[in-house]
Parts: C-alpha cells; structure tokens; sequence
C-alpha cells in the first residue's frame, strides 16, 4: 500500500496526511486574508519535497484558489493599481524562475524573509512607507513581486505591504491581492521554465490537493465576513512576521 501511495504521489502516507493538512491550514488564511497561501504552502512542503516541485505546485494551487474566489470579490477589485502592479510583474517574473534554477533557494528565502520581516514590523508600529501609489511605485513593487514570486512562489507578500503602506481598505487590499496574484501565478504557470518542472505525478499530487484547499477557502471566507478593518490589518502583519521568522529560522537551522 505503501508503495502504491509513493508511487501515485512520490509521498508516503504520512508524509501525504502531513501536506493535506498543511494545504488545509494555507487555504483557511488564504481565504481569509486574500494572501499567504504559497508563503506558508513553500514553507510547510519544503520540508518534504524539494522547491523545484514545490513551486509549480504552489503556483497551480493559487489559480484554482483564485478562481474559487474571484466572484466573490470581484467589484472591490482595484483595477488602476493592479494594472501597474501586473505589469511590473510580467517583467520580473521570468528573471525570478531563472534564479529558481540557477540561485540557492534557501539564501534566496534567508534574503526575501529578512526584507518582508523588517518591513512588517515598521508597519506594525505605524512607521509607515510613505507611498503616493505613483505609477513607477506601482511598478517597481510589481517588479519586484515578479522576481520573488518566479524564485519563491511568495510574490504577493511585497504586494499586501504595499497595499497596507497607503492605507487601503481591508476589503479592497484583499479583492485586488486574490485578482493579483491569480493573474501573475497562471502567468507563472505557462511560462516555459515553470513547464519543463511540472511532471505528471506533481500534477496528480496537486489535484489531490484541490480538496483540503477549497474547504480551507470556503471556511476562511466565511470568517472574514465577521472581522474588522484593524483586525484584519492586525492578522496580516502577525502573519507576515511569522512566515518570515519561520523562513529564517528555517534557513539557520538547516
């Protein structure tokens, strides 16, 4: 039986329990929060699968969330930012998967957490990143978001810190965070490099995944419904600072 699950998902059952629940955990904050599900998706599977299967993985499962929840948000959708942060991501996207093949991804991870770390925590003591929402701005952290998400499937955390440095609403910050990162991630999905490290036992693996991941949405949608805006800020940047301090920890330790 043992032998059957391995070769079926290249996981034993344990090891398969242990990511469904993992996936389970991502997709309830991902449904309540609009972000964080490949942050913590890398994070929890890394430490059972390698990042080149990881990756395409995450980046598959955030176009099914995506899509799962993009009637749901939407009207609050903020087009004229988005527009400006998709393109910034178009252009990084491809230079991050060529880092994915060629660059350490635990330095890589070590680098990216420190930066989102020390941004969270000036925003969780309201020393704000002063942003205009300026085209260029928009721009650069759609760049920049590109690069991080091709290397390390985490591309929407520079984007929720945007959202949160000009004051966006909780609403608002979360409808464009679903429609961003659905729109960079099958982007992602279709690019040549990610293709060539998608196999046909990750694919049946990824679709075992769909089960535990829209039953976390559905729950997590259900439970922003009833937060606050302050609450909402609240939650984001405890878990921005969590997954950071997981990622470098992580990276020390191993």
């Amino acid at each position: 039986m043992q032998i059957e699950f391995q070769e079926w998902f290249g996981l034993s059952p344990l090891m398969l329990l242990y990511a469904l629940l993992a996936i389970g955990v991502a997709a309830y904050i991902r449904g309540y929060s609009g972000f964080g599900f490949s942050a913590l998706t890398v994070t929890s599977l890394a430490l059972i699968l390698p990042p080149s299967e990881v990756v395409p993985t995450a980046y598959m499962l955030e176009v099914a969330a995506s899509i799962h929840m993009l009637p749901l948000v939407w009207r609050t959708i903020n087009w004229k930012i988005l527009r400006w942060l998709v393109f910034g991501a178009v252009m990084g996207t491809p230079l991050g998967i060529t880092f994915l093949e060629e660059v350490p991804q635990e330095m890589m991870r070590l680098v990216i957490s420190a930066i989102v770390l020390t941004a969270s925590l000036l925003l969780w003591k309201n020393i704000r990143i002063r942003s205009s929402a300026s085209w260029y701005s928009m721009l650069g952290v759609g760049f920049f978001s590109g690069v991080i998400n091709g290397a390390a499937a985490i591309g929407g955390l520079p984007v929720i810190l945007f959202f949160l440095s000009i004051s966006a609403g909780s609403a608002l910050s979360r409808a464009s965070m679903v429609a961003y990162i659905f729109i960079i991630d099958l982007y992602a999905v279709f690019l040549p490099g990610s293709q060539q490290m998608i196999s046909t036992e990750l694919l049946g693996r990824t679709v075992l995944f769909l089960i535990p991941l829209l039953v976390g949405i559905y729950i997590g949608h259900r439970s922003f419904i009833k937060t606050t805006p302050e609450s909402f800020r609240k939650f984001a940047l405890s878990l921005l600072i969590v997954l950071s301090l997981a990622v470098i920890v992580r990276a020390v330790l191993v």
